[in-house]
């Protein structure tokens, strides 16, 4: 994976990209139906929603709730965090997790041990790190991986 100037850590990094799980599921749980169908027509806004289909959108959100205690908080955090997002973070978090899903499972470890090493650095830290792990190869990384592995069950680091 390639870290350019003009992307934000929220690419790069599985924690921040949870940060849209939510709102995230709503949008995937609508999509199939509108990509299947272009001549549907616009559907209206949440207030004109029949509440069969407010339940349709919210009862995966309301299993996960109730079906994993362990998870509530930073589900709750994850929300607030959305909700204080701009359009344009927004829009690049959604990007960064369809990244994370197409992710073999190596990349996705070696992106949870970059992420971990990046925020005990400091600014010009993580932006010589950002520089050295672009010039390396891919059997460099590994080799940095097992040496600067990511903390397992750290919070908000995506363990899939």
């Amino acid at each position: 994976m390639r870290i350019t100037p003009t992307r934000s850590l929220l690419h790069a990094a599985p924690h921040a990209l949870m940060l849209a799980f939510v709102p995230f599921v709503l949008l995937l749980a609508t999509a199939p139906s509108f990509a299947a169908d272009p001549v549907t027509p616009a559907l209206p806004g949440w207030d004109q929603l029949a509440p069969a289909q407010r339940e349709l959108l919210i009862a995966p959100i309301r299993e996960r709730w109730n079906s994993q205690p362990e998870d509530r908080q930073r589900m709750l955090d994850h929300a607030k965090r959305w909700q204080q997002m701009t359009p344009e973070q927004r829009q690049r978090a959604r990007h960064g997790m369809k990244r994370w899903e197409h992710m073999d499972p190596e990349q996705r470890e070696q992106m949870r041990a970059l992420f971990a090493k990046m925020r005990t650095l400091d600014e010009p830290g993580r932006k010589a790190l950002k520089a050295q792990w672009r010039a390396m190869t891919p059997e460099q990384r590994a080799a940095w991986v097992k040496a600067n592995p990511a903390p397992r069950g750290e919070p908000g680091t995506p363990l899939n």
